[in-house]
């Protein structure tokens, strides 16, 4: 456990690097453009990329060593962040933020670049849960992440609005290569044990094993179900990507934006915390299902008027539901299917479940800027869903959280009903625990 707690620290430092410089970027690119469907191109890539690329970094997971898989993750990460620094020091502002220039692409790509690659080191944490942690703490272990990601997504937020707000871009882009150049120092003398690496006797030799992921996903009855049923959350989640900072910065200014998505943000460590002591229960897969029940009656509830307090007591509880989501996920992946394949089925799990964000993403930027929100402030729309939605300068998209949310708590009751629900849990409860010298 000392071992794991060391990565831990490090990959919540790297990822709040990361992740500062990645708010910052969006924050920055929609106070400069205004534009909603820029914001919705420039998430949804982001998941687009990440869906992309998974299923090669879950291969490398499993075909490296997870602290060489690391270390190589830091190290591309900086690179892409010190290149488009350059990019801002050596141009005019004016340059960069011209969309017909290439320069705004480019410096776009590096951060989005950095960012994505940033996840393999996600992946190689996940596995390495299974590897350092005994198989009753795994729950426990996987809350400790949710609550060290909450950390990271507080000081991310806040300092990412401030910094901005204050500082400038060109200061925050010196601050993010500062940090991910710390954590990729630090990583080199954090020891992981692993005495080798453990070889699957049917793991193909392609860069992208997409048979052994689907081979090693099919041998747990139930568990394509779960990845699928994350998939259609994420699709839900995509709608939250492109309208939530529009939303938000409707209501605050861009530093008490920051401040806001900080404070919420301490829902997350609660979240954490709870799983980290107490657990998920000897059924984290009716855990994950009740969570995501209590989530789609906040996303209808928490914009159903123009309430800056309601706003921020309905983010602040979506926080504190999703570590129990994520650490159930995790938890029942890292006792049904053998360490070396996880890197496999974490990395296919990661690229089908991030599949639909984009496609949602991209679609509601364009429908809720061109349509719904001049609709809704429509004498129509006032007269269809004024009773509903009262009068606000954004109820078009507070409308979209609302039928999204309804669509997945209609998916959720149906979950609990259907057959892969019941064998996927016999399946986890079947599963006996990773023999002690996996462990070891």
């Amino acid at each position: 456990m000392r071992h794991f707690h060391r990565v831990l620290v490090n990959t919540v430092v790297a990822n709040t690097a990361t992740a500062f410089l990645w708010f910052a970027w969006t924050f920055w690119v929609y106070l400069e453009t205004r534009s909603v469907l820029l914001n919705a191109i420039i998430g949804g890539s982001y998941m687009a990329l990440l869906s992309i690329t998974s299923l090669f970094f879950g291969v490398i997971v499993d075909r490296f060593k997870k602290k060489h898989v690391m270390v190589a993750s830091s190290v591309i990460t900086t690179a892409g962040f010190v290149l488009a620094g350059a990019l801002f020091w050596l141009l005019p502002t004016a340059t960069v933020i011209d969309l017909r220039a290439p320069w705004f692409w480019l410096a776009g790509g590096l951060i989005l670049g950095g960012a994505v690659v940033e996840n393999m080191r996600n992946i190689a944490l996940s596995t390495t849960v299974t590897l350092l942690v005994p198989d009753g703490d795994r729950d426990k272990a996987n809350g400790m992440v949710g609550a060290a990601q909450g950390l990271a997504f507080l000081a991310t937020s806040i300092f990412a609005g401030l910094a901005v707000g204050f500082l400038g871009i060109h200061w925050t882009l010196g601050l993010a290569v500062g940090a991910t150049g710390l954590a990729l120092l630090h990583l080199l003398w954090v020891p992981i044990p692993e005495a080798g690496v453990q070889r699957d006797p049917e793991a193909a030799t392609k860069l992208i094993d997409l048979p052994g992921s689907l081979r090693a996903v099919r041998a747990v009855p139930g568990l394509m179900a779960l990845i699928l049923f994350s998939c259609f959350n994420n699709f839900i989640g995509g709608v939250m990507m492109a309208l939530l900072d529009p939303y938000g910065l409707t209501l605050f200014s861009v530093q008490m934006w920051g401040f806001v998505l900080g404070i919420t943000s301490i829902g997350f460590i609660v979240g954490g915390l709870i799983v980290s002591r107490r657990g998920l229960g000897a059924r984290p897969l009716r855990t994950l299902l009740l969570v995501n029940l209590a989530v789609s009656v906040i996303g209808i509830l928490f914009v159903l008027r123009e309430w800056p307090w309601l706003f921020v007591v309905g983010i602040f509880a979506y926080m504190v539901l999703i570590p129990a989501a994520e650490a159930a996920e995790q938890t029942i992946i890292q006792r049904v299917v053998p360490l070396e394949r996880q890197g496999r089925v974490f990395g296919f799990a990661m690229s089908v479940e991030t599949a639909a964000t984009p496609i949602s993403a991209m679609a509601m930027g364009p429908l809720a800027e061109f349509w719904l929100i001049p609709w809704v402030d429509s004498p129509a729309g006032q007269a269809a869903w004024g009773w509903l939605l009262g009068d606000g300068e954004a109820r078009g998209i507070a409308l979209v959280f609302i039928l999204s949310s309804a669509l997945m708590l209609i998916v959720v009751l149906l979950a609990f009903r259907s057959k892969a629900y019941a064998r996927l849990s016999r399946s986890y409860a079947d599963s006996a625990p990773p023999a002690r010298e996996v462990a070891a």
